[in-house]
């Protein structure tokens, strides 16, 4: 699932280094200033998150006028098996979207795409199977609650009784509340049959409405879809991999099933028929690196590369002793 570290390393970009504290910021604004005229944005390339969240706070400061986008990395550690926070997910699939905006956008504005080590050495979900997966809805418009309450389900979205959080949706009679990522507030439509009468805000502390919208577009929750061909793409993949499905395996019944299961974003590469990377997504930039961004490219691939060796002998042990292979104890996302 990760982008070789050779092609990392031959990447055409430029290093900062030597600016006293707050000037590299100010250096990467003019700089998005300039690329801005060719058409282009401006990729950097943090050392980690505490660094992105510096020079993204510093942004706001000294170039309120660049638009900026963040990027983040899992929460968890390759081959792991529990599932990176939602939260995070949400906002990098949030990101890839802002980013597919701006493909779309004539203006070429100054913006500067803030990422990190980790997160740029991990493949993405194709940009085409993002673009298909886009859900708008209109103010006086018409929407099927079945094909809404499908997209939410096969979207990652989780069904609750009161939305509080981005993710989550309540459908109460022709009454749907819903938490999109990236959105600041969740949004409730009041449905007559098919036909939306109204789109308001609202606070979800409170639960009380603030505004109107007359439009609004719903984004995936997560990096990968439970819809039917995904769920066909994962089985035939598993199979493939790990040879005929015999004893009672969760990972691989769950999404049969179409539910989610703890760690199934490590095997986001049997969902699609291919993986695109977060450069596919940005048709023309230029790159900068933090200082020692090289060498830290080159210890995170020795980290991931010491986590599949330790996967491996975790599975080779449980082969010894005679227990099941499968999702508990294979190489997740080593596909």
């Amino acid at each position: 699932m990760s982008i070789a570290p050779t092609k990392i390393a031959t990447i055409k970009h430029q290093t900062i280094f030597g600016c006293p504290e707050g000037q590299d910021v100010r250096v990467l604004a003019d700089m998005a200033r300039d690329l801005a005229r060719e058409r282009k944005i401006l990729i950097h390339v943090a050392l980690d998150d505490t660094k992105a969240a510096e020079i993204l706070e510093r942004l706001t400061f000294f170039a309120n006028d660049v638009q900026r986008v963040y990027y983040p990395a899992w929460d968890c550690l390759p081959y792991d098996r529990v599932s990176p926070n939602a939260e995070i997910v949400a906002e990098r699939v949030s990101a890839l979207c802002i980013l597919m905006d701006w493909r779309r956008d004539e203006k070429y504005l100054p913006r500067i795409l803030v990422t990190t080590i980790n997160a740029i050495s991990q493949r993405t979900m194709p940009r085409e199977a993002l673009e298909q997966a886009a859900f708008s809805i209109k103010a006086g418009g018409r929407v099927s609650i079945q094909s809404l309450q499908s997209y939410l389900a096969a979207n990652g979205y989780l069904r609750t009784d009161t939305v509080r959080e981005h993710g989550e949706f309540a459908i109460r009679g022709g009454i749907i509340d819903v938490f999109p990522p990236g959105e600041d507030m969740p949004v409730r439509m009041d449905l007559f049959g098919d036909e939306v009468e109204s789109i308001r805000v609202f606070d979800p502390a409170t639960q009380r409405t603030e505004g109107k919208k007359e439009f609004f577009s719903l984004k995936p929750v997560t990096e990968f879809f439970l819809d039917e061909q995904s769920i066909q793409r994962f089985r035939s993949g598993y199979r493939e991999t790990f040879g005929a499905v015999t004893n009672a395996d969760p990972l691989y019944e769950a999404v049969s099933e179409g539910r989610r299961y703890n760690g199934m974003d490590h095997w986001l590469p049997l969902f699609f028929e291919k993986m695109g990377t977060l450069f596919d997504y940005v048709p023309s930039y230029s790159i900068t690196l933090d200082q020692n961004a090289v060498q830290a490219v080159a210890e995170r691939f020795s980290q991931i590369q010491d986590f599949y060796e330790a996967r491996r002998t975790l599975e080779e042990s449980f082969g010894k002793k005679g227990k099941k292979k499968g999702s508990d104890v294979s190489l997740s996302g080593a596909v």
